[in-house]
């Protein structure tokens, strides 16, 4: 498993780009600017991970994502790589399951979707008049509002499990500094 994460990283090292070559960028550059925004920190790692789920589930349209999430971690003082990544949990194999699941909490939450519309339309390959038409009359209220609750909620317990996370890698890592202190001096 490490030489896979090894091996990503070289890739990512190689192939993306770096936060002083976006400077430059007209659009991207007052961003990259912000140093605060691409730092891993105890504060900024959560909040990335938090404001990536929130945009990435609620918004649902792949170029909207990744800008939403970059210019929300503006004012929530989030991490910008972590929150772009955030947003991928929502792709074409997931945003089905997304959207069966938002109607499923918006019609538990008062509002009528048909789900047996929802399932035609899928296995007869529907057009996009025909998926329009069913959202925009029947379908839209419960799936916002189901969106809305899953994504707040998702990215509630995002914002947890990476805190949690981040303060147990910190234990681990001055646990693992602190034994090898102590087998330093021992063997000296």
């Amino acid at each position: 498993m490490s030489k896979l994460a090894t091996r990503i990283a070289d890739w990512a090292g190689r192939n993306l780009p770096k936060r002083e070559d976006m400077e430059h960028s007209r659009w991207v550059g007052p961003l990259a600017r912000r140093h605060e925004l691409w730092r891993f920190t105890r504060r900024s790692v959560p909040r990335g991970v938090a404001v990536g789920l929130l945009i990435g589930i609620f918004a649902l349209i792949p170029g909207i994502q990744i800008v939403g999430a970059a210019l929300m971690c503006v004012p929530c003082r989030g991490n910008i790589p972590l929150a772009a990544a955030m947003t991928f949990l929502s792709n074409p194999a997931t945003t089905p399951l997304i959207i069966a699941a938002s109607i499923f909490v918006g019609n538990k939450l008062g509002y009528h979707a048909d789900l047996e519309t929802f399932q035609s339309l899928t296995a007869h390959d529907a057009t996009v008049q025909q998926w329009a038409y069913w959202l925009l009359s029947d379908a839209a209220p419960a799936m916002f509002a189901g969106l809305f609750v899953i994504s707040v909620v998702t990215a509630a317990i995002g914002y947890l499990v990476a805190s949690f996370s981040w303060s147990w890698w910190i234990r681990h890592k001055r646990r693992v500094a602190l034994l090898r202190m102590q087998a330093e001096r021992l063997e000296s």
